[in-house]
């Protein structure tokens, strides 16, 4: 049996106030992620066939990737330069002129490139922001408690991927049961209730409010920046970010095996088409598979944080990979509501203990001047493998179906794993994370 010293509070985050004014803008910015996607995705879902709404809702994935990819490095650099708090106040202004922007053109009924672009503004304010986000978090607690608090970070993001569709998908249901009411009423008085239906007003509002909140947590913060660099902006500079990574091999080898397999094997962009067209449940329906996945993440986080920190993380990693696409196949195949919804709680639940390892390893073996640009090097492979894999979901299945893209996904995830314990069999020698300790920048080439 542990001992009291060995087993930490697991409540000791929620003690610090910056971490709660953190972990509550967190919520607020994938709350309002999540209802943004599902008012999108089934204005696309209206509009479209099966597979043209995949390839629309993949070409969403897309533009909201592309930011990302190409801005997240420089974004790293800002965030190890200047002040981070600073930083994530300016770039979350520009997600909500961005979700101003959305309700704008929903209301006036604007051609579908203009979602694209309001889409694209918001993901390049996240682009900037999520590298001074992540590398924010090891200056709010202490290093001893601070797999606790990645944790309860996850758990307020897997909170908001609950209710977020939910409340997403309730309100464009709402939407759709007025549509026998506005036509009733003739197209002038008609079009006028369209253009402020509860589908683009409440949704879009409501997303405005939580940003304008989630602004007003992090103003409130009071941390103390650390460890900021003092050379001049440069490529080298800039570069070091993935130097680091590249030689760092447990990093290296942990974000890329959670790359290819979310990649493939991620079906949440096609949840839209699953609800709507193969398991007939709608829109609401949409939010409550959504919210199954993030319900799974969530139990499993709880789990994890009331007991001592994993002991044989690398195993554990691989398993519940192994574990995530085999649930994905049964998802793909299945067409019973409940069914498909228990493996969406199974799916969420191992992939929450792939968040905590690969996070804890990222932000405990990298230096704090390094945190922002090493940062910004996970949050490209975190968005590929999410955003890239949505449009890699949308494109197979506007080729072949729906189903083949998510079957064919969960199984090209297990031959992923297998490819990774090849080429890095490091991966499994991960011990306890309580013990992981930083990188030197001088170290050619660390390994565990």
């Amino acid at each position: 049996m542990s001992s009291p010293a060995n087993t930490p509070d697991p409540y000791a985050p929620w003690r610090i106030p910056d971490f709660r004014r953190y972990a509550f803008s967190w919520f607020l910015m994938m709350f309002s992620k999540h209802v943004e996607f599902a008012a999108v995705s089934f204005h696309f879902v209206k509009m479209y066939s099966p597979e043209k709404a995949a390839l629309a809702i993949g070409m969403m994935a897309l533009v909201q990737a592309l930011p990302v990819m190409l801005l997240a490095i420089p974004g790293g650099q800002l965030a190890d330069r200047f002040d981070r708090r600073l930083i994530l106040l300016s770039t979350i202004a520009i997600t909500v002129l961005s979700s101003t922007g959305l309700l704008t053109v929903i209301v006036l009924e604007t051609p579908v490139l203009w979602i694209y672009i309001c889409l694209t503004v918001g993901a390049i304010g996240r682009a900037l922001g999520s590298p001074s986000r992540a590398s924010l978090l090891p200056q709010l607690v202490p290093a001893k408690i601070f797999s606790s608090a990645i944790t309860w970070n996850s758990t307020a993001f897997y909170i908001a991927t609950v209710t977020g569709p939910v409340v997403g998908g309730l309100i464009v249901a709402m939407s759709e049961k007025q549509e026998l009411l506005i036509g009733l009423l003739g197209p002038v008085v008609g079009n006028f209730m369209a253009a402020f239906s509860v589908n683009a007003v409440p949704a879009f509002t409501l997303i405005v409010l939580c940003r304008l909140a989630a602004i007003a947590a992090i103003f409130l913060m009071r941390h103390r920046q650390v460890g900021s660099i003092d050379q001049p902006v440069s490529w080298e500079s800039v570069a070091a970010g993935v130097r680091f990574v590249w030689r760092t091999k447990l990093i290296l080898a942990t974000i890329t095996l959670d790359l290819f397999a979310v990649l493939l094997g991620g079906a949440i962009y096609l949840l839209p088409i699953y609800a709507n067209d193969i398991l007939k449940v709608g829109a609401s329906g949409f939010g409550f598979l959504r919210a199954a996945d993030a319900v799974g993440a969530m139990c499993m986080a709880l789990w994890l944080v009331h007991r001592p920190p994993l002991k044989r993380a690398g195993v554990t990693l691989v398993w519940a990979i192994v574990g995530f696409g085999a649930a994905t196949i049964v998802f793909g195949i299945s067409r019973n509501f409940w069914l498909s919804m228990g493996m969406m709680f199974i799916v969420g639940a191992l992939d929450n203990i792939s968040v905590v390892v690969r996070h804890t390893l990222v932000q405990m073996l990298t230096p704090d001047e390094m945190r922002g640009r090493v940062s910004a090097v996970n949050g490209v492979f975190i968005v590929a493998s999410n955003d890239i894999g949505g449009l890699e979901s949308g494109l197979v299945a506007w080729l072949f179906t729906p189903v083949f893209s998510v079957v064919s996904g969960g199984v090209g995830t297990i031959l992923v794993v297998i490819g990774a314990i090849c080429i890095w069999p490091q991966i499994l020698k991960i011990g306890s994370l309580d013990s992981i300790k930083p990188a030197s920048l001088a170290e050619p080439d660390r390994e565990t």
